[in-house]
């Protein structure tokens, strides 16, 4: 998701600037002064109780805030993202507010400050008052609203520069020039964001030829599990000897030895754009798993790919390569394929059905000549990477 906090004192322009980036990044908009004066307005329980606090000038308490937040997070899910708007506004809402997104799998993208001096905001609240008549826009509240900003919500850009995240816009200006200063922040954001595949589908369906080219293609790191482990057991390492009954087997590696590889090699690529996962998850903890690996490095899935062909067809390549010289240890032999296939058939096809409405899973017909798959998987992580970007 993309969550972005637009942030600066009172005046500074932050809903004008709001209702651009709800339209162009598909944004549910948070602005807790809207929906309090909405409460207020409908005299609701939540409106009484932060009436007279809001015209005083001074923030309504957090506990009133976050019931608003995160109902209103939780009944727009058809969304990119979340676009708050005057929220955060202290360093105790900071962690509330990364609390609250931890709890939806998600984080704070970025933190747009807009920068205007006090005399201009002055002079656009007073202005704003002659029109709009909302009584938090006379001289002596807007000086303590400042006052307030000042003491209280200033700190909270600290918060963001520690986490790196934060970014300063000059907020003077024509709107569409200081809106294009903010778009290319968000655009910056999200160029920064690792693309994550996983490619799922029944052995032989050819994950491993495709996934190769695809992370080649993309500029993406291929992490196939069995090509890892292949090679620590060729290395006689520990890890390759404790994995090389199962493999040979055709069995699931124990998750304990999946992760330590997994996390290696993505530890050893830090400056990678994104990672291709190949043979990895096989199961439903697995891919419980991937999600905390991901989440630990602040990222998460793009696009989940399940590449289908028929259990006569899987039998049938499986049984073909291993006659090649690229035949696996589990090729050896018809019991060890249709054993691969049925741990497949039972285990490993619930992990698409796990991911579905979790991320998007997109499924691609593998039939045919090799080249025409890869053009209809290289179309759909074109068309991911567009959407995400």
């Amino acid at each position: 998701m993309l969550n972005i906090a637009l942030f600066g004192p009172p005046g500074a322009g932050k809903g004008t600037q709001s209702k651009k980036l709800i339209e162009n990044y598909n944004l549910a908009y948070i602005s807790t002064g809207d929906i309090l004066r909405n409460e207020i307005k409908n005299k609701t329980e939540l409106g009484l109780k932060a009436k007279n606090i809001i015209e005083r000038g001074e923030l309504v308490s957090d506990e009133i805030i976050v019931q608003i937040i995160e109902g209103f997070i939780k009944s727009n899910t058809k969304v990119k993202g979340v676009l708050f708007d005057g929220f955060p506004r202290t360093y105790v809402q900071a962690y509330i507010l990364e609390g609250m997104l931890l709890r939806l799998n998600s984080k704070l993208s970025c933190m747009i400050s807009l920068d205007v001096p006090k005399d201009e905001l002055r002079r656009r609240m007073l202005e704003r008052a002659k029109v709009t008549g909302r009584s938090d826009d006379t001289p002596e509240v807007i000086e303590n609203r400042l006052r307030e900003y000042d003491e209280k919500t200033a700190p909270v850009a600290k918060y963001y520069k520690e986490r790196g995240i934060f970014n300063s816009i000059n907020g003077l200006g024509s709107i569409d020039d200081i809106y294009k200063k903010i778009d290319n922040v968000v655009q910056e954001t999200l160029s920064k964001r690792l693309f994550n595949v996983v490619i799922l589908g029944i052995p032989g369906s050819g994950k491993g030829t495709q996934s190769k080219q695809l992370a080649d293609e993309f500029g993406l790191k291929y992490i196939s599990t069995g090509k890892l482990l292949r090679k620590e057991i060729a290395d006689k390492t520990e890890l390759g000897e404790q994995a090389k009954g199962y493999m040979k087997k055709g069995d699931i590696i124990p998750d304990a030895i999946a992760i330590q590889i997994i996390e290696r090699e993505i530890n050893n690529n830090p400056d990678a754009k994104g990672f291709i996962f190949k043979g990895f998850p096989r199961t439903i903890v697995q891919a419980y798993i991937l999600d905390g690996l991901l989440r630990k490095m602040n990222s998460s899935l793009s696009l989940v790919i399940d590449l289908e062909i028929t259990m006569l067809e899987a039998f049938k390549r499986l049984h073909d390569r291993g006659k090649t010289e690229s035949s696996r240890v589990y090729d050896a032999n018809p019991e060890t394929i249709i054993h691969r296939i049925e741990e497949y058939e039972n285990i490993s096809s619930n992990v698409p059905k796990y991911y579905k409405g979790k991320y998007d899973v997109v499924n691609i017909d593998g039939m045919g000549d090799k080249e025409v798959v890869y053009n209809r998987l290289k179309e759909t992580i074109q068309n991911s990477i567009t959407r995400l970007r």
